[in-house]
């Protein structure tokens, strides 16, 4: 078993009650190392607005833990047990319930980052974008700040809906049960991150919010690259900080589920831990000193499973 799986290398608390709707609970993976406050990645698992569940985000739990950041994997409502409105409520009072309350599990409150895959990409950028908009117009008393977000890691995602109704059509998302997920087509405008960024009534929203950076792979067939691309010129014409690394050749699920499987150097985790950990010079060291990660899945059923994949 690789190292990085073995249970002295942490610890999961699983299915923590964030919020009285069903499936409102996270998963909490904690280094087994209790020394000092942690970092905290909050992340929000694809799986087409109909599938998403907080196992999905396992695998990099896992492999963050072993680098001694904390991960919640948050669980939200999927269709039709809730529509999109109710995903982006889920996923915020996920991210409140990590602000207000990390703390107690050895989490350091001042270093929160919040990611997102796929539909949950789109899900907790709704929710980022939402909660800077409530704050930028102080109409109403919030659980928890976009400044307590030290960066957003949006990966695969989609950011314009009405962009993407036609694609997801073609691809089997039939545009009746995407728009049901969505509220009707009126709704689409309302959650679109890209086209609430490029709103000049949303400028001061826009000042809020904390770096982004969008990863997406260039044989991304689900949701096209063009995606994270257009959306990243938005939020820089807006004013936010915000970037795009794209991966040549990697296909939706390559980043996220192969790529970790398959072991050895993986650029976008390494990205991600140089981030979190920037500015920490013993972290940095201990990550200097990593051994590679070892394959976990033979070449041979990674590639089937990227034939087979309907993502």
């Amino acid at each position: 078993m690789p190292c990085y799986l073995c249970p002295g290398f942490f610890k999961v608390r699983r299915s923590i009650v964030y919020g009285d709707q069903p499936r409102n609970r996270l998963d909490l993976y904690l280094p087994a190392n209790s020394d000092g406050k942690k970092p905290v990645v909050v992340f929000v698992t694809g799986g087409a607005w109909i599938i998403g569940y907080k196992a999905w985000g396992s695998l990099l739990g896992l492999q963050l833990a072993e680098r001694d950041i904390i991960v919640a994997c948050v669980d939200y409502r999927n269709f039709p047990q809730g529509t999109i409105s109710d995903m982006v409520k889920d996923a915020s009072e996920g991210i409140s319930y990590i602000c207000n309350n990390i703390a107690d599990y050895g989490g350091d409150p001042n270093r929160i980052y919040l990611m997102g895959q796929s539909a949950g990409a789109h899900i907790s950028s709704c929710a980022l974008l939402e909660q800077a908009i409530k704050e930028s117009k102080k109409e109403e008393s919030i659980s928890w700040s976009v400044s307590q977000i030290k960066a957003y890691f949006g990966l695969s995602g989609g950011y314009n809906l009405i962009n993407l109704v036609d694609h997801f059509d073609n691809r089997g998302l039939y545009r009746s049960i995407f728009l049901s997920i969505m509220e009707g087509e009126e709704s689409l405008h309302q959650f679109s991150p890209e086209l609430k960024v490029k709103d000049p009534s949303n400028m001061n929203a826009v000042s809020l919010l904390p770096p982004i950076t969008l990863f997406h792979g260039t044989a991304d067939y689900s949701i096209p690259s063009d995606a994270s691309k257009i959306f990243v010129d938005a939020l820089q014409k807006a004013g936010a900080q915000a970037e795009l690394i794209l991966y040549d050749g990697k296909t939706h699920t390559d980043l996220f589920l192969q790529d970790p499987l398959r072991g050895g150097k993986d650029e976008l985790f390494d990205l991600l831990v140089a981030v979190i950990h920037a500015g920490d010079k013993e972290a940095l060291e201990k990550d200097a000193m990593a051994s590679p990660r070892k394959r976990l899945v033979p070449e041979i059923l990674l590639k089937l499973a990227r034939n087979i994949s309907p993502f």
